[in-house]
């Protein structure tokens, strides 16, 4: 929900999450490095850091915003007042038509613990019920205690399932956390 401040005949939204635009993309890209860089350092190889583009993720969520695979893949865009400070992807989990993944959700760590990832994760939680969803799913590295804590905290919980992922070949665990969304 948006807060706002004005006056009656003009109020205008501090802070804001709506459907991502396909200009969004090249700070979708920036946002996407910088909090990996900060949120992950330690956690993930240095090397793997270092070789994020930001430019290959902006054209990456580019194509995400103008040509999702489906009507369930869906991009959200958190402002603060006219800036681009966040962003959330939604996909349908795999092999399942109950549960909606939250594929991305990251924060400018510049913006960071400003309530807009919870905003971002309150717009997919009501989007994915609006799609008949009866479960979210989301990931966190291991290692990863920050992003954990958040998703606990907001009531997602483990569901001991692990994945693994190849970055710049090292494998990273990454384990899933859910909810029931009523």
């Amino acid at each position: 929900m948006a807060e706002h401040h004005g006056h009656a005949h003009g109020l205008t939204a501090d802070v804001s999450v709506r459907p991502s635009l396909a200009e969004d993309a090249r700070h979708l890209g920036r946002i996407q490095v910088a909090s990996w860089r900060t949120g992950l350092a330690g956690v993930l190889p240095a090397a793997a850091l270092d070789g994020l583009d930001a430019e290959q993720f902006a054209a990456a969520w580019r194509t995400a915003i103008s040509s999702p695979p489906s009507a369930k893949h869906r991009m959200l865009t958190a402002c603060h007042g006219p800036e681009v400070v966040g962003f959330a992807a939604l996909a349908p989990a795999p092999q399942t038509q109950e549960t909606g993944e939250i594929v991305a959700l990251e924060v400018d760590p510049a913006s960071a613990r400003e309530g807009h990832g919870s905003r971002l994760l309150a717009a997919c939680t009501d989007l994915l019920r609006a799609t008949n969803a009866s479960h979210v799913r989301a990931w966190a590295i291991e290692g990863d205690d920050v992003r954990a804590a958040f998703l606990s905290t907001a009531g997602l919980e483990p569901l001991g399932i692990r994945r693994v992922l190849d970055v710049a070949g090292t494998q990273v665990n990454e384990l899933a956390f859910s909810a029931v969304l009523s």
